[in-house]
């Protein structure tokens, strides 16, 4: 069920997080934070607190927020919402050989990252998902940190567009 906003700025902050404390993946500390700056005009303004937050989080606190998300492709248990998102662009349905491709890939991205390739898959497939991979290992540490920060706001307008109308 779709909340508004008005709904939404009239939660106190234990429901606030209730209800937004996984759109930034298993990191509950996002709502709690972003909650003090109601009320919001719209979600558009929600979501800009909330990734201010992310924005001002130390760069330990910001690297959790990118290692809570799960590899792409994986057979893993994630959330539900991650869950979506992947089978939206059909990675729920690999066959074998594209299975190994997505594992060697979270492997050597991992290897020389240290966390998971991150992209909002909502518009890509398997094919634009696996050229991004190619292209994103060619960048340094600091570039795909901040290249994975901004994927993850993307994927959290994509989840506060589905709680809120």
């Amino acid at each position: 069920m779709a909340h508004t906003i008005a709904e939404v700025n009239q939660l106190s902050q234990a429901e606030f997080v209730e209800l937004l404390g996984d759109v930034f993946e298993e990191t509950p500390a996002v709502a709690t934070r972003a909650w003090a700056a109601r009320p919001f005009t719209d979600v558009s303004a929600l979501h800009q607190a909330m990734v201010t937050v992310v924005e001002h989080m130390p760069s330990a606190e910001q690297l959790a927020l990118i290692q809570a998300h799960p590899e792409l492709g994986s057979r893993v248990q994630m959330a539900d919402a991650s869950v979506q998102e992947q089978a939206g662009a059909g990675l729920n349905q690999l066959i074998p050989a594209e299975y190994e491709r997505f594992q060697t890939l979270n492997s050597a991205y991992k290897k020389k990252f240290g966390f998971p390739f991150i992209v909002a898959v909502k518009g890509h497939d398997k094919e634009s998902i696996l050229q991004m991979y190619e292209r994103r290992l060619e960048n340094d540490k600091a570039e795909e940190i901040a290249r994975s920060l901004a994927e993850i706001s993307k994927i959290a307008q994509f989840r506060l567009a589905d709680l809120i109308e």
